[in-house]
């Protein structure tokens, strides 16, 4: 593993017990109690440092529109979710009533909606230092912990009511476990395998690719044929367990015909958002995962940190890059899970320069400062990237604000007033703050969404708009940001008669620009 003419001084010591005039450590169950706190202290600190940089800015005073979802399908009943899921956003049914029960618990603030996303992100930093330390090193581990608490992109994802710091959770807890299974063999290790990798596809079956990824490993490391087998037996639980999910969620594709097929513009921007975005970091990183791929660290059993590692890093997304050639679904936060795999690779290449040096001096290198150097390379990344970091706790850090635009209603509207959407899903606004909206009528809802098992509510029949019209004298219409502009609304009849309606009956007094939709008021024409 470490190439001809070249040992690492790793093995070439031989263990303390063999060292004449040395006493064997003090082992628990054959680990040496030394290496069993340095894991401890390895897993602590990135655990520690990712729930800190989760909470810190954590409250935006705004929801953007994907958690506006979440926070009002949270407060539905069971059985309105239930029937949701017929219609849509099925593949996030089983974060909905997750949810449900947290919102239950900690009430529907902001705050503890992303509460769920603080812990998920927190639980695959650990995770992520512990598959390190036991594949690896303890130190190894430790970088890589943090150096997944330290991407922007996690502190995204960990700072959002959406289940993708779950779901990465999930494939770190699955990555984790197949180790286990394959050294161990044991009927309980793969149940447990099957079980975290079936439940983090339910989470998002995009998450599924994690099995391609862990029977590429499988295929490098030439495991022994009852593994394949196991493994195998493992992969079907979680695809049976999967099929009703899938079949459920075909019907609702339409959710993503906004998505092209992708190009290498694509491929780059996914590189830099999980990699950096400092052009320096996304460098530095591509350089260890190269170094990890070359020069594999020796096994520490039948699993080598690389052959885990660089598999979850690389080949989900090329998967679903080549789906999505046919079928657009190629979105970063799909493949947000193959982030542990990059912190791992990132972190054997380190180690491996690491042994390189020492080879070099003919010396060994002190661990504790080598673990300390580490540890301060992780934290000038963290700082070279310190304003990507500050920018994830700004309003402006989403692609819209839904709590300024509804603010921009209640500040202008006065009791009485009408509210008219377009298109429907801009109802969002009101379901996420319906405070702002009070005393206002609704003059294009037939049906609420919990009635009719929709997101956003069905619109009223064009005629019970019109009489709705006639009895109001000023309309405030929330409209998304250039909505008319758009070949998906120049083509959808129902949303450009609605849109005729308003002006052919009202003119506009004024309009209000605001971040990620617009409002505007409109008086009945004389």
């Amino acid at each position: 593993m470490s190439g001809p003419g070249v040992a690492d001084p790793e093995e070439e010591r031989p263990p303390p017990s063999a060292v004449p005039g040395r006493r064997a450590p003090l082992t628990v169950r054959g680990v040496p109690c030394a290496r069993r706190r340095a894991t401890l202290v390895a897993v602590l600190v990135p655990c520690a440092v990712m729930f800190a940089l989760g909470l810190w800015g954590l409250d935006r005073g705004t929801l953007w529109r994907d958690e506006a979802a979440t926070a009002q399908l949270a407060g539905r009943s069971l059985p309105q979710l239930w029937q949701l899921l017929g219609t849509a956003d099925a593949v996030h049914g089983l974060y909905y009533a997750l949810m449900h029960c947290v919102r239950a618990l900690l009430g529907g603030g902001e705050t503890a909606l992303r509460l769920p996303s603080v812990l998920g992100a927190t639980a695959a930093a650990g995770l992520v230092a512990l598959t390190g330390s036991r594949l690896a090193a303890p130190r190894v581990g430790l970088w890589a912990g943090l150096l997944f608490a330290a991407f922007p992109t996690v502190s995204h994802y960990a700072q959002e009511a959406r289940s993708y710091a779950l779901v990465t959770a999930g494939a770190a807890l699955s990555t984790l476990l197949l180790t286990t299974a394959v050294r161990h063999a044991r009927a309980r290790d793969w149940t447990a395998y099957a079980a975290a990798t079936a439940l983090t596809a339910l989470l998002h079956e995009c998450a599924v690719l994690v099995l391609a990824a862990h029977a590429l490993t499988l295929l490098v490391s030439r495991v022994p044929r009852a593994v394949w087998w196991r493994w195998a037996a493992a992969a079907c639980a979680v695809a049976l367990a999967l099929l009703p999910l899938v079949a459920l969620s075909r019907g609702q594709s339409n959710q993503l015909n906004w998505l092209y097929p992708p190009g290498l513009r694509a491929a780059w921007l996914l590189l830099r958002s999980f990699a950096g975005p400092s052009l320096l970091v996304v460098v530095a990183v591509c350089l260890l995962l190269a170094v990890a791929a070359w020069r594999p660290l020796p096994r520490r059993g039948p699993l080598g940190l690389s052959a885990v590692a660089l598999p979850l890093a690389l080949l989900p997304s090329v998967l679903l890059f080549a789906i999505s050639q046919l079928h657009p679904v190629f979105l970063d936060r799909y493949l947000l899970f193959c982030l542990p795999g990059v912190a791992l690779a990132a972190a054997a290449g380190a180690e491996r320069l690491v042994i390189a040096a020492a080879v070099r001096r003919s010396r060994r290198l002190p661990p504790r400062a080598v673990a300390a150097a580490g540890a301060a390379a992780v934290a000038v990344a963290f700082l070279c990237q310190l304003p990507a970091q500050q920018r994830e706790r700004l309003r402006t850090g989403r692609p819209d604000d839904l709590a300024a635009v509804a603010a921009m209603v209640a500040r202008h509207a006065a009791p009485g007033d009408g509210v008219f959407f377009v298109p429907t899903y801009e109802r969002r606004v009101r379901l996420a703050y319906p405070a702002q909206f009070t005393g206002l009528t609704d003059l294009t809802l037939g049906t609420s969404g919990a009635e009719s098992g929709t997101l956003y509510g069905r619109d009223a029949p064009l005629r019970q708009i019109r009489a709705r019209l006639g009895r109001t004298d000023r309309v405030w219409l929330v409209a998304a940001d250039g909505v008319d502009r758009t070949r998906w609304f120049r083509h959808n009849a129902t949303e450009t008669a609605k849109w005729r309606l308003l002006h052919d009956l009202f003119a506009q007094r004024y309009w209000l620009d605001g971040p990620g939709g617009n409002v505007a008021l409109f008086v009945r024409r004389t």
